[in-house]
């Protein structure tokens, strides 16, 4: 009876998710909700990163006193893509800067699309982002976790997180997003217009144009009754000319009340 008992239990320690400690004492601590199969064979599952109080991280598009998070899947096997749905982030200003994150336990949706639908995912992420109290520490950690193909209960957990995600256009009642692209000395100045009621509270906006060699400024907003504008600067991050696909760009309103996300510009 002990050599099966062993066994059973080394199986279990095998396909438990990796904890991980991160920054100063351990100031964030990572791991893999291993969550379920969705009915449309992807696999939802989660990292949920537990911070220290006072300390807070980032969201995909920090702010210019922010670190943007790099996540690293090529370790993992049976896994063709993933997509992570990041739930609506709060915004800081400290010291006359601004930075776009959360504070405490984030809990950040993974949907994993497998190879073989019908064979476990082994997942492996290396990840890098940053976190802050009265510095910003820049952090990377490893989590692991085998993910089964069997259909599991949903985790509350990854659920709440998921109905924390910004609203569509549609759930915004939003109109369609217009943008003015003009030519400054290094780069391209955009202004994205929309019809969006309002947000609450000072409404931040952040656009991303979803092209990793181009960098965008903050942007300031400006809004006149039910109409949002806003402006920011797009640079290379090298030498050359900047090309803006306009159905890749992304406008991000965050207000008292939540976000909304806003994809492609005409």
């Amino acid at each position: 009876m002990l050599i099966p008992r062993l066994a059973a239990a080394l199986a279990a320690l095998l396909i438990a998710p990796l904890t991980a400690l991160a920054g100063p004492e351990g100031a964030a601590r990572i791991e893999v909700l291993r969550g379920w199969r969705t009915s449309e064979g992807t696999h939802m599952a989660a990292l949920h990163i537990s911070l220290a109080e006072g300390w807070k991280t980032y969201w995909r598009a920090p702010g210019e006193a922010g670190i943007p998070p790099v996540f690293n899947w090529s370790g993992s096997t049976n896994l063709a893509s993933v997509r992570v749905h990041w739930p609506s982030p709060h915004v800081f200003h400290q010291n006359g800067m601004t930075s776009i994150g959360y504070t405490r336990d984030l809990v950040l949706p993974i949907e994993l699309t497998p190879s073989r639908p019908g064979a476990p995912i082994a997942l492996q992420g290396a990840l890098e982002f940053g976190i802050c109290e009265t510095i910003c520490v820049p952090v990377t950690a490893k989590v692991a976790a085998e993910l089964p193909p069997g259909r599991t209960g949903p985790d509350a957990r990854i659920r709440g997180a998921l109905a924390q995600r910004p609203l569509s256009a549609v759930e915004a009642g939003a109109g369609t997003v217009t943008c003015a692209l003009s030519p400054t000395k290094d780069g391209l100045s955009v202004r994205a217009e929309v019809d969006l009621p309002d947000m609450g509270g000072n409404e931040t906006a952040v656009i991303e144009t979803g092209d990793p060699a181009l960098w965008v400024s903050e942007a300031s907003v400006d809004r006149q009754g039910g109409r949002l504008a806003a402006t920011a600067e797009i640079l290379p991050a090298g030498r050359g000319p900047v090309a803006v696909d306009r159905s890749a760009l992304r406008l991000t309103v965050i207000g008292a009340s939540g976000a909304v996300d806003l994809r492609g510009c005409g």
